[in-house]
């Protein structure tokens, strides 16, 4: 279904509304041709969280989330400025505004100045492809109520009205359905995902899957479906100007956050922040890059698996395992590659004869030793840094190991 045909789906809703709006979203008598067998779902928890997760979105593993609006102009701080600012009055953005603009200046005088000149929604749609991730989330409505589309409920306050004079968000969904194959955040009824922030008190209680905070990585097992929403920009999920490169995650670090997240049974909701005149920075397109790049060899070890009976080695640190229960494959991805090219994994048993080690984006068996009373050795290529078949982090694929 487009978007289109749902227009209250993309208009800014009170919060006491959201309950409804998802009872609207998942209602089979929205959706015209709809199949008659869709399941119904009353307003309680009990039937709500009885919906099933939607498969795709566990088989994804990695997604993207934009912070852009208003708050990009001043880009100082976090993306929070007006409430830093006007409200908690912290003196480092009082005395930002002191600096840089007239006394009488007022927040909704950035609203102009959210220009979006140089956005370009193919140019975004083909970073996004080449990162690897699944699906895009936009923040099509931040807390400073701006709209980045013509809504009627946000008049002289939204993108169309002010600013860009334009529909991002349309521009951005058409590009991504036309150019990738990434599912784009706007809900249809069958497919929506809802997680756990939409309405008070639901958060780790209540959703098709839980983010309970921040950057949240428990770094273990839980029994429900989680996603670790977290951003490149270690202090802001805005754009900031007074960033400094050590601000900003490490591709190394990235890619450890998606593995141990995709182990303990999580998905990686990983956040950009582009500028105001609608231009992603290079250090965000870099990290992107890189990770799509990384994805090509390893994505084999982290899109459509399962976690394993061992989340994590017990002996040897930085290895973290996934599965492929139905072709009988395990995965140990390490983060760092052994000096001796000998690889220790205390956890898989394996067996003479039946068991095959290969190495991802190499490709040729690999020798291994069993050792009692478990695990095994293994043995590495010898390879020079350009024979790698990647960087940051490399992938094992077993075969038939208990």
């Amino acid at each position: 279904m487009r978007p289109q045909a749902l227009p209250g789906l993309r208009r800014a809703l009170p919060l006491s509304l959201l309950p409804l709006l998802l009872l609207l979203l998942l209602s089979p008598s929205l959706a015209p041709g709809a199949a008659p067998r869709a399941p119904r779902f009353d307003p309680t928890w009990e039937s709500l969280d009885a919906r099933p997760l939607p498969v795709w979105f566990d088989r994804a593993k990695f997604g993207l989330f934009i912070h852009w609006g208003v708050f990009s102009v001043p880009s100082f701080g976090s993306e929070w400025f007006w409430w830093y600012w006007q409200e908690k009055k912290i003196p480092m953005y009082v005395e930002f505004m002191k600096n840089n603009y007239s006394p009488n200046f007022k927040y909704e005088d950035f609203g102009p100045l959210f220009t979006a000149k140089f956005f370009n929604a193919s140019h975004w749609a083909d970073i996004f492809k080449a990162s690897g991730a699944k699906y895009i989330v936009l923040t099509s409505k931040h807390h400073e109520g701006f709209t980045l589309w013509g809504s009627q409920y946000s008049w002289n306050w939204n993108a169309v009205d002010e600013g860009p004079k334009r529909d991002l968000v349309k521009e951005l969904e058409v590009a991504i359905r036309k150019r990738t194959d990434l599912r784009f955040g706007l809900p249809v009824r069958d497919t929506v995902v809802t997680n756990d922030r939409w309405g008070y008190g639901t958060i780790c209680k209540h959703g098709g899957y839980y983010t309970c905070s921040d950057r949240y990585n428990p770094g273990h097992l839980l029994p429900h479906k989680w996603e670790n929403c977290m951003t490149i920009d270690k202090f802001s999920w805005g754009y900031r100007r007074d960033a400094g490169i050590n601000d900003y995650l490490t591709i190394e670090e990235l890619v450890k956050e998606l593995v141990e997240t995709v182990s303990c049974g999580g998905n990686l909701l990983m956040n950009i922040g582009p500028t105001h005149d609608g231009t992603i920075s290079v250090i965000f397109e870099e990290r992107l890059r890189q990770m799509g790049t990384w994805l090509k060899v390893n994505g084999e070890a982290i899109y459509e698996t399962h976690p394993w009976r061992s989340q994590s080695d017990d002996v040897t640190p930085n290895v973290w395992y996934t599965s492929k229960r139905k072709q009988k494959l395990v995965y140990a991805i390490f983060l760092e590659w052994p000096t001796s090219r000998h690889l220790f994994l205390s956890q898989p048993i394996a067996t003479l004869g039946v068991t095959k080690i290969k190495l991802l984006g190499h490709g040729q068996p690999l020798n291994w030793t069993s050792l009692k009373p478990n695990g095994l050795l293994v043995e590495l290529p010898h390879l020079t840094l350009h024979q790698m078949p990647c960087k940051w982090g490399w992938a094992l694929a077993l075969t038939n190991v208990i």
